[in-house]
């Protein structure tokens, strides 16, 4: 590099004192407008010592550079996609969607101090589970209920506070292992508890569980198989069995449901998912499940059931370090509100207007949308509308999947392997990322899950295709 060229290089004051660099400070404060300047004039001098004659960038080029650099820094790392995969509760996009109005009373627990551990009437400590535990008791038929960060949580606590050293009996057909690895003898272990499992894979019966039953016996546990099915040659337990076997031997009958939902989802044309009500009528003295997957409300796991073994949980000293922010209760407080009137619910709950929103409705939309998708991808892809099926995720039902439609994005020429996933590169690249799925060497937009139909077409242009080779 000459002489000159270093020379040509403004100051770090220099560009600072600009009326370009002044308006960086004003808009985003001295400090992250100097590291800027400094990081875009190192990256000119490196540059220009590598390229012999390389002319240095003009002042409105680097200001322009320094900004774009500032606006890297400050983009958000959680930030909102299309979820077009056709999986409604994706646990890598976040599960459930809140309700408008839970998501208010959120902001609004967050922006200003509230009773959440305190008896405004009596001037007293209060108990954060207060708020929640009504709705819960009212729409499980518990006697008492308490609230964790989530389900994994739930069983953690569940076990840590009533079996902790003591044997628990699990069926081994419900040994589950799901998403990230979490499997129940890991969590049990990590409890302190001896994992005690009883008949085979496929068959389990209750002489199994009667002869299993120990000094050490602590608690009979039942695991909802929540995603996977055992089909075939297979024997189980009925609930009310085990309920009787534990009561015989005055041990606590421990079900989790996994995934969790507080209505009879056939009401709603879906495929009958367990309820807490009904495993409690059936004689489980604790239920825990989750509230972000069918229930529809935030990321929590809630424990109901007998009002002597829940006090017990509720004092274990793990229960502060797995409990509720402010937040989530005050969420979580406004979906259960939304149970009270159930034929309200496909209209206010996101999770259940997504999962019961019909195909026809769904494939009407795809046809509005298909002309802008076909144009923004002219040049790489054709575009068809096409039937698809969508699942519900997160581990709930997992055999049953939902008639859905979707466009099919075929990239042209021969389909390469790569092809597609270049395609969906360019589709996550989008302001608001879309995220799809690949089939059969297409991209597939399954459009269950797109309610923001305009803001999903205003972002298609800037996929900016090239023209067609001729």
């Amino acid at each position: 590099m000459k002489k000159g060229e270093r020379a040509s290089l403004p100051s770090v004051d220099r560009l600072l004192s600009s009326a370009g660099g002044r308006r960086l400070a004003e808009l985003h404060g001295h400090t992250l407008a100097v590291e800027a300047v400094r990081e875009v004039l190192a990256g000119q001098r490196a540059r220009l010592a590598a390229e012999p004659g390389a002319q240095c960038a003009d002042e409105a080029t680097l200001l322009a550079a320094c900004a774009d650099s500032i606006e890297a820094q400050l983009r958000p790392s959680l930030r909102p996609v299309f979820n077009l995969s056709g999986t409604v509760l994706h646990t890598n996009l976040g599960r459930a969607l809140l309700p408008d109005a839970a998501i208010a009373a959120a902001a609004a627990a967050m922006g200003r101090p509230v009773n959440l551990e305190y008896d405004v009437d009596g001037a007293a400590r209060g108990e954060r589970d207060s708020h929640v535990e009504g709705w819960l008791k009212r729409l499980t038929g518990a006697e008492a209920a308490v609230a964790v960060n989530n389900n994994a949580a739930a069983v953690y606590l569940v076990l840590h506070a009533l079996a902790r050293r003591k044997e628990v009996i699990v069926s081994r057909g419900e040994l589950v292992e799901i998403g990230g690895s979490f499997r129940i003898p890991d969590i049990m272990a990590s409890a302190g508890c001896k994992l005690r499992e009883v008949g085979t894979t496929n068959r389990t019966h209750a002489k199994d569980f009667e002869g299993a039953i120990g000094k050490d016996t602590a608690a009979i546990m039942k695991v909802h198989t929540s995603n996977y099915t055992v089909q075939g040659f297979t024997a189980t337990v009925p609930e009310q069995h085990l309920a009787a076997i534990a009561r015989k031997h005055g041990l606590p009958l421990i079900n989790d449901l996994g995934s969790g939902t507080l209505v009879n989802l056939e009401d709603f044309g879906l495929p009958h998912e367990p309820t807490p009500r009904e495993a409690i009528a059936n004689g489980a003295d604790i239920v825990s499940f989750s509230g972000d997957k069918l229930l529809g409300g935030p990321q929590c796991g809630l424990i109901v059931g007998r009002a002597d073994l829940v006090a017990k949980i509720r004092k274990n000293p793990m229960k502060r370090a797995l409990r509720l922010d402010k937040s989530r209760l005050a969420a979580l407080e406004v979906v259960l509100r939304l149970y009270a009137s159930p034929e309200r619910l496909a209209r206010e709950v996101p999770t259940l207007r997504l999962l019961t929103r019909p195909q026809a409705e769904i494939r009407a939309l795809a046809e509005r949308v298909l002309p802008a998708i076909a144009k923004a991808v002219d040049g790489r892809a054709a575009a068809r509308v096409v039937d698809c099926a969508s699942q519900i995720g997160s581990g709930a039902l997992p055999v049953d999947t939902l008639p859905s439609a979707g466009i099919a994005l075929a990239p042209h020429g021969k389909r390469k392997s790569g092809a597609a996933d270049a395609l969906a590169a360019l589709f996550r690249a989008l302001p608001v990322p879309v995220i799809g799925r690949i089939n059969e060497g297409e991209l597939v937009l399954d459009l269950r899950c797109l309610e923001d139909e305009a803001g999903f077409v205003a972002q298609l242009a800037r996929l900016a295709a090239p023209t067609r080779a001729p």
